[in-house]
């Protein structure tokens, strides 16, 4: 297949699979995904939701149930149609590197070359992720970040058309693993090369992808730049599991007419109507509560983390787990009862609705 520029490197459309033909579970439903040449997207959702199923799908490993899956204008799943892995032009990098450990790096880097394909790409991309002085070595010589930019070379030096990344980073200690995701769009630009990354860490999908796919039980929640994540998330859970953010029961008390949350009250348009709160939510961000420390208080603080310029607490409320974020100076400890509410004037949405909400006192 040649890259057409004015077409598009990847393209999902209403892609249905399920592993066996009488299971009744579908592991994906109705995935529709599309992204250019150079762009990195991410897979972002809970173990289980689908990532993994969804890249197998795109590199040929599995067959979509329903549906077509398109690279660079050539459909080659879907339909009756099937193109094997090996002619798709797609590179794999996985978790565990998976380098042959008998070879070296130079040798790792060029085992997808065909016989006689020029290996200067090859040479390009051990100097641009900073390797090309250890092309002599072998994998178990090689440190762990050392191994996944191997890894990433070797997905790379065939020019593949797309590049899938499954989860690369999760083996990395902190250090190494800001560093080398800071420089996969760099190097994925500079290649012209698709790139979709499995990962269940938002703020590394929100850090370094173009756009995010955020996946629950093997359907798209929303499909957006991360700056429209942050701004609008779609659903009560994107506003969660990508935010952090806090999701309450909402309802309309019929005698006031006004609209609560368990938190407190919440201001709302004159044409909101009763009947369209029923099963209603709203999304709170963690700034936004308030906490006091109660001997007498019905809620609970249940465990915190500092964060180095706030506390985080998780407090039991009634039923329910809340995420509060706090100043240093407001130290509780865990175990302490306490009284939480929202902060005046503190904005919330409300679902499904998507109405921008304000808390009054």
């Amino acid at each position: 297949m040649v890259p057409t520029s004015t077409r598009l490197a990847v393209e999902l459309s209403n892609v249905w699979h399920r592993y066996c033909r009488g299971q009744q579970t579908w592991s994906l439903r109705a995935i529709d995904i599309s992204l250019e040449s150079g762009e990195l997207i991410g897979l972002l959702g809970p173990s289980g939701c689908g990532k993994t199923t969804l890249l197998r799908l795109i590199a040929g490993f599995d067959n979509p149930t329903r549906g077509s899956i398109s690279l660079y204008g050539q459909q080659v799943a879907g339909h009756g149609h099937w193109l094997p892995p090996e002619r798709r032009g797609v590179g794999m990098v996985f978790q565990d590197y998976a380098l042959f450990p008998h070879l070296n790096a130079w040798q790792n880097t060029c085992f997808g070359l065909r016989p006689g394909q020029d290996s200067s790409k090859a040479v390009w991309l051990l100097e641009l992720l900073g390797l090309e002085n250890l092309q002599a070595r072998y994998p178990h010589q090689l440190s762990g970040g050392q191994r996944q930019k191997l890894a990433l070379a070797r997905a790379l030096a065939p020019s593949p058309q797309v590049v899938l990344l499954d989860e690369p980073f999760s083996n990395l200690d902190v250090e190494v693993r800001l560093r080398l995701r800071s420089e996969l769009p760099i190097v994925l630009q500079k290649h012209g090369t698709a790139g979709i990354i499995v990962t269940h860490d938002p703020e590394e999908a929100l850090a370094i992808c173009d756009r995010v796919a955020v996946l629950l039980e093997g359907e798209i929640h929303q499909y957006a730049t991360p700056q429209q994540l942050v701004a609008t998330p779609a659903t009560p859970f994107v506003g969660s599991f990508v935010l952090g953010g806090n999701i309450l029961p909402a309802w309309i008390d019929p005698a006031s007419k006004s609209l609560y949350c368990s938190l407190g009250k919440l201001e709302h348009p004159d044409n909101l109507r009763i009947e369209a709160v029923n099963n209603a939510s709203v999304l709170i961000d963690p700034d936004a509560i308030h906490l006091e420390q109660d001997p007498d208080g019905r809620d609970l603080i249940i465990s915190r983390e500092f964060l180095g310029n706030a506390w985080l607490y998780r407090v039991l409320c009634g039923n329910q787990r809340l995420r509060l974020r706090r100043p240093l100076g407001e130290d509780h400890l865990c175990g302490q009862h306490c009284r939480v509410w929202l902060q005046p004037g503190s904005h919330v949405t409300l679902y499904p609705q998507q109405y921008s909400l304000i808390s009054v006192p």
